[in-house]
């Protein structure tokens, strides 16, 4: 038997994590980007794969690289794990990602996407399998930063956490996942005034440009509402031609006062100042009709707009069903911020089972004044009722909606909100389900938390906005692959009674503890044993990875391809 070398480490979970990294690639990927930096001990792409461990370890700060009890770039042995002679000093780091450009920092990102598509793919493979629709969920997250700072570029005033402050906005869109329960699938960067209702098309597309899927478009129901809104123009055009009619009237009567005026200069001082006070309400009547006019021919304007831009869609929807063989059913859920009615008709039209929260308080109120003594609730949570009417027409929604008016209890004060549904689901006649599926989305707002509380995604560790998107993308990357890296661990380790249950533990558990603990790594020819410290919170524990050249057990370690197919069909 070969002689084993041994090392220790203080964030023993980073090992394996560094070896599946390697294993899908990303490490590779990473590096092969091109960075316009010079090249001093460490290469910047290097750097970048420092941050990232950085972020799966759960660090607040940049600094704690080098600064923290246990600094991780003192730690050689999670170095080796993840392909790399050694770390660079946080401040090395920090100037890597000062200098990043935009089209570096998204050439990183691309890296990161190109790593997720194979686990997306078996995700989407294994819901076909069960006959499932595509569930996902969008959401705007803010990131603040200091109000009284100068240093963040592009940095606006916005409505975060219920408060108006400095920072920046993240939109994340997320899918349902039958093996990971949550798959972040993108993240857009914005700055802090940007409100939801401007961002709904935008989740949309990109859940699409990730998964590659997108169901048919309804272009029977745009093709509908453009001729229903070319209807809607009639009285608006008759009533352009009346007053077209009134204005040269008034012109007419106007000029005729004028010339009797100019005609009357021998007559009559209170002849003359009739005749001007008649030229003042002549000019008021002309300027009345004009006004009107006006009004009319700009709404015109901007319903010929807004056709064109209907029309244009619904060719771009016709060309989209013609290069899409196989639609697939898909529902998206979304919180009130991007309940408006456009945003509402466009996901109807895109093809969507639409699950959201009305923006219009009005038509709470309005809902609340249909409800009577008589109206019978239903109870659907612990503190909720709900009552529901299906296929209502409300004005200035082109399609009929699903609507419930819910009510519930934070404390003693009752709130009233109400929710829109669009899809062949019969929601209205099984309320406890429907609110059900609308709260379902929880899994983004869980999401959203998990990125804050277990990586810090709130404490910007850097302030050149390329860097800041990486750090958002480089964030929900770190999510998901934690959740890989989970049942990867589990199919490559031997099972016995000291092999530490990592399937068993959370990601904040894993992250906070389990990364950032003392072992023993122990490496020869038969593979790697991590030895958790006695002196750790895994005493005894240990993970035992055998070296892939040493065994004749195919189906015990497999390919990374391979693997994934495992996962999908034990699902099935």
């Amino acid at each position: 038997m070969d002689m084993a070398q041994e090392q220790d480490t203080q964030h023993a979970l980073l090992i394996p994590w560094g070896q599946f990294a390697r294993e899908v690639g990303l490490v590779s990927g990473i590096e092969a980007v091109k960075l316009s930096q010079k090249v001093y001990e460490h290469t910047p792409q290097a750097k970048v794969v420092e941050f990232l461990v950085a972020i799966l370890s759960g660090a607040k700060y940049l600094q704690d690289l080098s600064l923290a009890a246990h600094p991780l770039d003192k730690d050689l042995a999670v170095a080796e794990a993840w392909g790399q002679a050694g770390w660079a000093d946080y401040s090395g780091v920090s100037r890597t990602l000062k200098h990043l450009s935009w089209t570096e920092a998204q050439a990183l990102a691309a890296v990161l996407e190109q790593v997720s598509q194979p686990f997306v793919e078996s995700e989407l493979a294994t819901l076909r399998s069960q006959g499932c629709k595509l569930q996902y969920d969008g959401d705007l997250t803010g990131l603040p930063v200091s109000n009284t700072s100068r240093t963040y570029p592009n940095a606006a005033y916005g409505h975060m956490s219920d408060e108006i402050r400095l920072g920046y906005q993240a939109g994340v869109v997320s899918l349902q996942s039958p093996t990971y329960g949550r798959q972040w699938l993108s993240v857009e960067h914005h700055a802090g005034d940007t409100v939801s209702c401007t961002q709904a098309e935008a989740l949309v597309l990109a859940a699409e440009k990730s998964s590659g899927q997108r169901p048919r478009r309804r272009t029977d129901l745009l093709q509908k509402r453009i001729e229903a809104f070319v209807q809607s123009r009639e009285p608006a055009e008759k009533r352009l031609i009346s007053q077209q009619a009134r204005l040269a009237a008034a012109e007419q009567a106007q000029a005729g006062t004028l010339a009797q005026l100019q005609a009357a200069s021998a007559a009559k001082p209170k002849h003359i100042q009739a005749l001007e006070r008649r030229c003042i309400r002549r000019a008021r009547d002309v300027e009345i009709a004009r006004q009107k006019l006006d009004k009319t021919l700009a709404w015109l304007k901007a319903h010929l707009e807004q056709e064109k831009t209907l029309r244009k869609r619904l060719e771009q929807f016709e060309r989209e069903n013609a290069e899409n063989p196989q639609p697939v059913e898909a529902c998206f859920r979304l919180d009130a911020g991007f309940g408006t009615y456009d945003n509402i008709a466009l996901l109807i039209e895109m093809g969507y089972e639409v699950y959201v929260k009305l923006h219009n308080h009005k038509i709470t109120r309005m809902l609340q004044a249909k409800v009577t003594a008589e109206t019978g609730w239903t109870h659907v949570g612990d503190n909720a009722e709900m009552v529901a009417w299906a296929g209502m027409q409300l004005q200035h929604c082109p399609y009929s909606l699903d609507i419930a008016l819910e009510r519930f209890y934070t404390g003693q004060k009752q709130k009233h909100s109400a929710l829109a549904h669009f899809g062949d689901t019969l929601v209205t006649t099984d309320l406890p389900t429907w609110f059900g599926k609308y709260n379902a989305r929880q899994t983004i707002e869980a999401g959203i938390k998990e990125t804050k509380q277990v990586f810090y995604l709130h404490r910007l560790k850097v302030r050149s906005e390329p860097a800041i998107y990486l750090q958002e993308a480089m964030t929900l990357f770190a999510a998901n692959f934690i959740r890989w890296a989970t049942a990867w661990i589990e199919q490559h380790t031997e099972q016995d009674e000291n092999t530490l249950p990592i399937g068993k533990m959370g990601i904040k558990k894993q992250v906070q503890v389990a990364a950032n603990t003392s072992a023993k790594v122990i490496q020869n020819s038969d593979g790697m044993l991590l030895r958790f410290s006695p002196a750790s919170a895994f005493a005894g524990k240990q993970l035992f990875f055998r070296s892939v050249t040493r065994t004749q057990n195919a189906n015990r370690f497999l390919s990374f391809f391979t693997f994934l197919a495992l996962i999908a069909q034990k699902l099935r």
